[in-house]
């Protein structure tokens, strides 16, 4: 019984974790750039109460007598996969199309990454996050600039005023990874390598497998609500089964313990 208890709160505790998990990817669904995360879980050890089925001459028992311990949560795994796009007319936001992040500067003189292509323009012209933190390499419009515009390989031209050909202002790069799912999600949009992402590779829209930068769409993101949802009761129905296992085990126990000889 004690081990029925047990094993049923590790199931009702995996499920919150779930519902946790679906709770934060249903909170972004509108969320430019948001990658769904998907949590993964395993079961514990085993116990082996013995040999199990007919020992026959010279041969192995056909199976073995064992009872698990539970589950644990053993992953949670950022989904990359291509978010809608949405189209909003605005020279300034921007869509990758394809793998790859723009890389920002940070504070701490670090860089981070990020999916989400809402930029704007701070007091001194330069091209910011909706956060504010500076995209790299660093672009500043100026001041007599009508008009902004960015070429899928990423190159930025402006229209001066009074001018009638747009001048080359520089180039976006974006920056892959060979495993993104390892990136260390910080808030803000924004990511962080680590050992399990492998260093960023920075490179140009549209060469070495990155993607191309759409001007005027936005990457939405990449939460299926009716999944989420269908998940979400799978969880609800789950976490009461183990609810009533750990009550039905209680019980048992008090039949067990006013047993008189």
């Amino acid at each position: 019984m004690i081990r029925a208890l047990s094993t049923a709160s590790s199931g009702m505790k995996s499920q919150q974790i779930y519902i946790d998990n679906i709770s934060n990817n249903l909170a972004n669904v509108n969320t430019p750039g948001f990658k769904k995360t998907r949590v993964e879980f395993q079961d514990l050890l085993y116990e082996r109460l013995g040999a199990g089925g007919a020992r026959l001459t010279n041969k192995a028992n056909p199976s073995f007598n064992q009872i698990g311990h539970g589950v644990r949560l053993s992953a949670t795994t950022k989904i990359f996969s291509q978010g809608i796009s949405k189209i909003t007319e605005n020279a300034l936001d921007m869509m990758i199309d394809g793998d790859g992040f723009f890389q920002v500067l940070l504070p701490d003189g670090t860089y981070a990454y990020t999916r989400d292509g809402t930029m704007k323009m701070d007091s001194e012209g330069n091209m910011v996050t909706t956060s504010g933190f500076p995209v790299e390499p660093s672009l500043a419009i100026p001041r007599e600039a009508t008009e902004m515009m960015v070429a899928g390989d990423g190159g930025v031209s402006v229209l001066i005023q009074g001018e009638d050909e747009p001048s080359q202002l520089g180039r976006m790069e974006l920056v892959r990874f060979q495993n993104p799912a390892g990136l260390r999600s910080v808030g803000h949009n924004l990511y962080k390598p680590t050992a399990t992402s492998g260093d960023p590779l920075v490179g140009n829209p549209g060469e070495e497998g990155i993607g191309y930068i759409e001007e005027g769409f936005l990457e939405m993101s990449n939460v299926d609500v009716i999944t989420e949802m269908v998940g979400m009761i799978t969880a609800q129905r789950a976490y009461e089964i183990n609810s009533k296992a750990v009550k039905t085990s209680e019980e048992m126990l008090q039949i067990a313990a006013g047993l008189k000889r």
